[in-house]
């Protein structure tokens, strides 16, 4: 007798998109029909693919977000840098994080791209990023922002970076000679890290996907290749070696359930930016995983970027928070 089996498998995959308290927050992720309708929502103008190191390189790229009805004159911006290890991703998963803030009139929103370690191994990253930063400063008088109150928000890779950003204000080492704005500042005045790597060095021999010996690691990728555990360039490319006192204020948000990029990670920046005296927001989401924080990471995301870009008197919290239902 002959017996078929079908079997089924379907696989369900949730990102937590961060937002400000509103009655119309949807925690569901969208489809593509939905998230185009999305970006043509007639409160928006979008001005896509802008180069900000005056070339054609599609990696080097911005897009920028504007309400049409603005809130204040000068808008306060929230830059959103993109994850997957180094090594993928694209600018255009930040337009949904950025929509919910866009949309009420208080911020301008900048979505990043920066060329990927299949092309361009580290510092690579980071002097595109502070490159688009440094785009956007020069540019505040053209689109009517507050060069004064830039903020940088990151997942995963894109953590790491908005960290790096943050923390290197006052290294120019890691500022580069990117574009055509090179004498314009690339500091900061706040960041929002999801689940980032913060110290290199200590992923060597973890059980997580980035352990930097390994050569097919997006860490080793990162660098050109497997990495020992005192080098230089680890350390060099770590946040928690530039923890210092003038450091702008830090949200991180980490799941405890994280399997690619271990909690450890965030205790790690958690315990330098407190040795520095820096303001560190830390809070763990009981059960998350890594790209799944849950609709609970929405609201102390929103405090935060109203405390520091709009002067707001808010409350963060810290420490642990329960996965939202």
């Amino acid at each position: 007798m002959l017996r078929t089996t079908l079997i089924v498998l379907v696989l369900l995959s949730t990102t937590a998109i961060a937002q400000p308290p509103a009655e119309s927050r949807n925690p569901k992720r969208p489809g593509r029909a939905t998230r185009e309708a999305r970006l043509n929502h007639p409160a928006l103008k979008i001005e896509r693919n802008i180069p900000y190191a005056a070339n054609d390189n599609p990696r080097q790229q911005l897009d920028l977000y504007l309400p049409k009805e603005r809130k204040t004159k000068k808008l306060p911006v929230i830059v959103f840098i993109h994850g997957g290890g180094w090594k993928s991703g694209s600018k255009n998963t930040g337009a949904l994080r950025l929509m919910p803030f866009i949309k009420t009139g208080h911020y301008a929103g900048v979505s990043v791209a920066y060329r990927l370690s299949g092309e361009a191994v580290w510092p690579a990253q980071i002097h595109d990023v502070k490159g688009a930063i440094r785009w956007i400063r020069a540019n505040a008088a053209k689109y009517d922002l507050d060069p004064d109150h830039i903020a940088v928000w990151g997942t995963s890779a894109g953590g790491h970076l908005a960290l790096m950003i943050g923390l290197t204000g006052d290294t120019s080492e890691l500022d580069g000679k990117l574009g055509p704005h090179t004498d314009v500042s690339s500091k900061v005045a706040g960041v929002v890290n999801y689940f980032g790597p913060t110290e290199l060095i200590a992923m060597t021999g973890r059980s997580g996907k980035l352990d930097r010996t390994k050569g097919d690691s997006p860490v080793a990728q990162l660098f050109g290749g497997p990495t020992q555990a005192t080098d230089e360039k680890s350390k060099q490319a770590s946040p928690v070696t530039y923890a210092s006192a003038n450091d702008p204020p830090v949200l991180t948000i980490h799941g405890d359930a994280d399997h690619i990029v271990p909690l450890d990670q965030a205790v790690r920046l958690d315990t330098a930016m407190k040795k520095a005296g820096v303001t560190h927001y830390f809070i763990t989401i009981e059960g998350g995983g890594h790209g799944k924080l849950s609709t609970a990471a929405d609201e102390p995301t929103a405090r935060f970027f109203a405390k520091y870009l709009r002067g707001i008197d808010e409350e963060i919290p810290t420490g642990k928070i329960p996965m939202a239902k």
